[in-house]
């Protein structure tokens, strides 16, 4: 865990990130957060990501040829639903995952966390592709 100063703009941008459920990139936390703190540059939006996760309080979801996403680690362990036409990502909740047999890791591999993503079609997009 890194030691960072506990400013007004990590407490700005992770109280953005905590009170949303939208799964948002930098552009809409830099948003969120100038309207406390107006003159915060992006840049500084993303430094903080970057500890938040280094941190290991927030996690990022990556897409090919799209904005890094944010979500904010909950005590609940979530997983998420990717939408593959529209790109909405939801939470989902997982009670028992499936174990991973022990043949298919490196030798002495040593897991440490496991993040659920099951990809689809959201029901809005469905019901465009019906109409």
């Amino acid at each position: 865990m890194t030691m960072v100063r506990n400013t007004r703009q990590r407490q700005a941008v992770l109280q953005a990130l905590r009170t949303t459920r939208t799964h948002p990139d930098a552009a809409w936390i830099h948003q969120e957060v100038r309207l406390e703190l107006p003159s915060i540059s992006l840049g500084t939006v993303y430094r903080t990501l970057d500890a938040l996760v280094r941190d290991g309080v927030a996690v990022t979801i990556e897409r090919a040829g799209q904005a890094t996403r944010y979500d904010f680690r909950r005590d609940d362990h979530h997983h998420h639903a990717v939408c593959r036409t529209c790109g909405a990502i939801f939470d989902i909740e997982v009670q028992d995952l499936p174990s991973l047999p022990s043949a298919t890791l490196p030798g002495g591999f040593q897991i440490s966390d496991v993040r659920l993503e099951v990809h689809g079609v959201c029901v809005t997009c469905r019901n465009k592709l019906n109409s």
